[in-house]
Formats: structure tokens, C-alpha cells, sequence
């Protein structure tokens, strides 16, 4: 089996491959992978360090917008996993060109090469940012899309794109949407190795608005057994959730962040609220569990406590990254 990862190199596609070549995952011991990854600010080699020597793993330096470079690069894979995206909801809200074109118009290059060159399956890897904010509840895979920033709003056109794909040429598409991920070898902008790191080197902990922003929290290892077992076994055309089950307050992680790095809240800065901050996500992932079997496996206080370890022992790794990338954290 031949394999296209697009933004291989980033948090949640490294992981994806690791666990593939590794064989952790369902597709067999000879699979090929295939990394394309434009190395941007978040992707990294080193996040592919664990596999580098692998015989199965080719890497491509490139963007998935450059229709030539894809046309070349797609032909004799199996399936493509689509990854590649902008996600930093901040980083939109200040300037929401780049989110269009990698997220829209690279989705679209993508599916129309593997239209051409006849791959097997297209997953496309969404988020229930594509939803909005729901009070009470959780969305099922039917609820209309309704998102609330230039991220989530160039999501959910991608996964409108994927679908329309499928329903007008027959392409065997998939889409998965994934509550909040976590874990190792996660950009230090985002909350949870933003707020590890800090608390590190002694500083502040930014905290949007009251805190009341609820999440739930997936471990990235169970979002990537989500992810393959939809890739592996999933129904064409279909979208399927992967949630995590543990729904928190941004007070209430950020007082288990602190807790277990024997800090108390006067690290903790309170900031002016994101704009348009949605808040509360949910998932109902009952169609993965009852269709595919899923079931997540990482207890979210052994994950985090694995995590926070983590980032303790492997400073080596996101010191540089921050210098490299310019981050102001």
C-alpha cells in the first residue's frame, strides 16, 4: 500500500506516520508513505526523526497548491491523507489570506489530481471548529456548517469542496472532524504547550476573557487510530467524527496545567477575549464507535501528564523550533 501524507511533517500528520511505518496503525508492514509538507513555520523534520531511516518513507518538499508539483507526485499512491492546512485561529483573525488558499485552493489541487490519477481513497481531516458554537448537545455529522472564523470558515469550504468531489465525479472521499488535539511534538502555540513551556521558563499564562470556553480534548495517538480506521474502513462519502470525551472549561485545564506544574494562578494572565470566540464544541461520535468500532484510549489525565513530561524532557526540540519560526510567545 502506497500512502500520501500532506503535511507529514506537522503536529498530527507526523504522528500519523510514525504510527503507520511503525505499525501501530491497520495498513500493513510494507506500506510506502509519501510526505509532501512545505515545511512552514509549523512543520518540522525533526517531527519525522523517529522514521527518518525508514526504507517505507519518501519526503517531498512542496506546497499542495502547486497543481504541477502534486500531478507529480500523486500518481501510484493508494490513498491520500490530507493533513496540510493553516489552523491557528489568531494567526486567521489577523490575516486570513494564507488560510484561504492552502486550505481551499490546496484541497481543491489535491482532489482534482486524485480524480486524474484514479487514487483509491481521499481522507480529508476537518475540525468541529467547521460547526460554530453549540450551547447544549452535541452535532452530529448532519448539523449545517456555521463557522465563525476565517479558519473554520476555510475549513468547512474545504470540506464542502470534498464532498461536492465525491457526489460529482464519484471520488472516494472520506472527511473526519476532530475536537481539540494534544500531545507530543505540538507547535508552542497552541494552548497546551504554550502554557507547559511557559510555566518552564517561569512566565505568565495568557487566558482568554473568564475562562468559559469549553473544549473537548482528543489525545492525538486516538485521533490518528480515528483516522485510519476511517481510511481503512469507512463509508465513501461519509463524514465522521472523532471526539475525545473530556470536555473542559479553559479555567479548569488551565488549573490542571498549573497543578501539575506546581504553579498557582498568579501565573495566570487573563487577556482580552479572542474575537468571535466560539463558546463550546461537541461532538457526538457515535457513528465511528458504532460503524468502525472506535473507541479513544488515552484517559485524558495520563495524556496530559505524558505531555507536560514530554515538553520537559525535549527542550532540544521546541527551543529551536520557537528561534527558527520568529514565534513571540
Amino acid at each position: 500500500m502506497r500512502i500520501l501524507v500532506t503535511g507529514g511533517a506537522g503536529f498530527i500528520g507526523s504522528y500519523f506516520v510514525r504510527s503507520t511505518l511503525s505499525g501501530a496503525l491497520l495498513s500493513p508492514a510494507d506500506t510506502q508513505v509519501t510526505v509532501l509538507d512545505k515545511l512552514t513555520y509549523s512543520g518540522n523534520l525533526s517531527n519525522l526523526k523517529p522514521v527518518a531511516d525508514h526504507p517505507g518513507l519518501t519526503f517531498v518538499r512542496g506546497d499542495v497548491t502547486d497543481a504541477e508539483l502534486v500531478d507529480s507526485v500523486i500518481p501510484g499512491h493508494d490513498a491520500v491523507v490530507h493533513f496540510a492546512a493553516e489552523s491557528h485561529v489568531d494567526r486567521s483573525l489577523s490575516g486570513a489570506r494564507d488560510f484561504v488558499t492552502t486550505n481551499v485552493l490546496g484541497t481543491q489541487t489535491l482532489l482534482e489530481s486524485a480524480r486524474r490519477h484514479r487514487v483509491g481513497r481521499f481522507v480529508h481531516v476537518s475540525t468541529d471548529e467547521v460547526y460554530g458554537s453549540v450551547e447544549r448537545g452535541s452535532w452530529t455529522e448532519g448539523q449545517p456548517l456555521s463557522p465563525n472564523s476565517p479558519y473554520a470558515a476555510s475549513k468547512a469550504s474545504s470540506d464542502l469542496l470534498a464532498l461536492a468531489e465525491h457526489h460529482s465525479h464519484g471520488t472516494d472521499v472520506v472527511i473526519t472532524r476532530c475536537s481539540n488535539n494534544y500531545g507530543p511534538y505540538q507547535f508552542p502555540e497552541k494552548f497546551i504547550p504554550l502554557s507547559i513551556t511557559r510555566l518552564m521558563e517561569g512566565c505568565r499564562i495568557p487566558l482568554y476573557g473568564d475562562g468559559s470556553n469549553v473544549r473537548d480534548w482528543l489525545h492525538v495517538s486516538d485521533h490518528c487510530a480515528g483516522i485510519d480506521l476511517v481510511l481503512h474502513h469507512g463509508r465513501a462519502g461519509t463524514v465522521y467524527h472523532i471526539g475525545g470525551g473530556t470536555e473542559l472549561t479553559n479555567k479548569e485545564l488551565t488549573g490542571l496545567l498549573l497543578e501539575a506544574c506546581g504553579a498557582g494562578w498568579e501565573s495566570v494572565e487573563f487577556v482580552s477575549d479572542r474575537k468571535g470566540h466560539d463558546a463550546r464544541y461537541s461532538l457526538d461520535s457515535t457513528r465511528i464507535r458504532e460503524e468502525l468500532g472506535y473507541q479513544p484510549m488515552i484517559p485524558f489525565e495520563k495524556g496530559l501528564a505524558d505531555t507536560i513530561r514530554w515538553y520537559h524532557d525535549n527542550r532540544d526540540w521546541w527551543e529551536p523550533l520557537l528561534t527558527r519560526s520568529g514565534f513571540t510567545r
